[in-house]
């Protein structure tokens, strides 16, 4: 099959996230399929962005359209959108040349389904209809509705509204990354047979030769490990929606029990949470600067155990599937996770706790528990998740799915 996956976000290694279109693409290749990736030339989530060009990366080839650059939720982002999507229009001819089998809009906000939908109509041929997929990462436009406070009746709200509707009553079929999405989904027109849930998940061979760590980290860890300290690491982004000030400030009277809390990662957060530990006197709350995707098995593998939390959100009663989890699960390191969501991804692998978000003295007392936790049950932990990850989550099953779901009652 030929598959064009429309994703304005969409990252590749050389340039930063997003991978999952990346990882997908690649491993279809693999499989004999041929494979283009429609992104746009600027993402926040990138630490480097394309330039508007085409190029080919491990046999995946790249489109990048140009659209503006831009900086948090304002009016330059929804402008970059409806760039993107009007971009896919002008180089229609050129995606028609691909001659697609498959049309996949995957971009998280919904302007790009029309000229995604009409590309697949005009891609049919003669007795062999091209399929429109929608992936659905986040419930646009729920996500800016239950998150931004925006009426239904907004001109950006209805627009992607309309554009969501469509998509459902339209598509050949859905791919969910939210296990309990589908209730939403055939509310506003989606049929049963058309929905498949497809989580995210890991690339195991990024875990077959790990990168040493930087000096200073290795020294912080090496030395803390010598003093017998029972270690909490966190890996990833420091935002608000992360709920890191829970954690700090539970993890910060624990010293005296032998207990660290070892931070790795940038984001917006990072310098206010120093701030907050410093002021509270917590000297055993370390930060570390970001490392590379490649060091972090390194990191994590230092750890005694990993904390994963988010802040309590409406939204997430659709269900989660942050990477940064699956990462926590292939270390084969024991989770405390403090989430309130749809699904429960530690207790279904059985490899830690569940504790309510932003609760402190929870995860106080959740903490000293697994530090009380014999080690062999933490090992089994461990263990128990490193299995499910692999059995669940690795990224060769879940090509496998996606394409499963394209294929389904073909």
């Amino acid at each position: 099959m030929n598959i064009l996956m429309i994703s304005h976000y969409a990252g590749a290694p050389k340039y930063g996230m997003e991978f999952r279109a990346y990882y997908m693409g690649r491993e279809w290749v693999k499989m004999g399929h041929k494979v283009m990736i429609v992104g746009a030339t600027f993402s926040h989530l990138r630490k480097q962005q394309p330039p508007a060009s085409e190029e080919t990366l491990d046999g995946i080839d790249y489109l990048w359209l140009p659209t503006t650059t831009y900086d948090g939720n304002g009016l330059k982002r929804a402008l970059s959108m409806v760039q993107f999507a009007w971009g896919v229009v002008r180089k229609s001819k050129r995606l028609l040349a691909f001659h697609p089998d498959v049309v996949v809009a995957s971009s998280v906000h919904t302007y790009d389904i029309l000229p995604s939908y009409r590309i697949a109509r005009k891609a049919s041929k003669k007795g062999k209809k091209a399929k429109f997929v929608y992936e659905v990462h986040d419930l646009w436009p729920l996500s800016p509705q239950e998150l931004g406070g925006y009426s239904k009746w907004h001109p950006f709200i209805w627009s992607q509204q309309f554009c969501e509707n469509f998509a459902y009553r339209h598509c050949d079929a859905v791919v969910s990354l939210l296990p309990n999405a589908f209730d939403h989904m055939h509310s506003h027109g989606l049929a049963p047979e058309k929905y498949h849930y497809v989580p995210n998940g890991i690339e195991l061979s990024e875990w077959e030769e790990p990168k040493a760590l930087p000096q200073e980290h290795q020294a912080l860890l090496d030395g803390l490990k010598s003093d017998g300290r029972f270690l909490i690491g966190f890996a990833g982004n420091h935002g608000i929606a992360n709920a890191l000030y829970a954690a700090i400030d539970a993890i910060g009277p624990l010293a005296s029990e032998g207990i660290d809390f070892v931070l790795v990662g940038n984001g917006p957060e990072k310098e206010r949470l120093q701030t907050h530990a410093r002021d509270k006197g917590y000297g055993n709350i370390h930060f570390l600067p970001a490392i590379s995707k490649a060091s972090i098995p390194t990191f994590l593998s230092h750890m005694d155990g990993l904390y994963i939390g988010l802040q309590r959100q409406p939204l997430f009663r659709f269900g989660v599937s942050p990477n940064k989890l699956f990462d926590y699960m292939m270390a084969g390191k024991p989770i405390i996770q403090a989430i309130a969501a749809g699904n429960n991804p530690v207790e279904e692998a059985h490899c830690g706790f569940a504790v309510e978000p932003d609760t402190t003295e929870s995860i106080r007392q959740t903490v000293l528990k697994l530090k009380n936790t014999p080690l062999d049950e933490r090992v089994a932990m461990g263990h128990n998740g490193y299995l499910f990850v692999r059995k669940n989550h690795s990224i060769d099953i879940l090509s496998q799915l996606f394409i499963d779901a394209i294929t389904d009652n073909q």
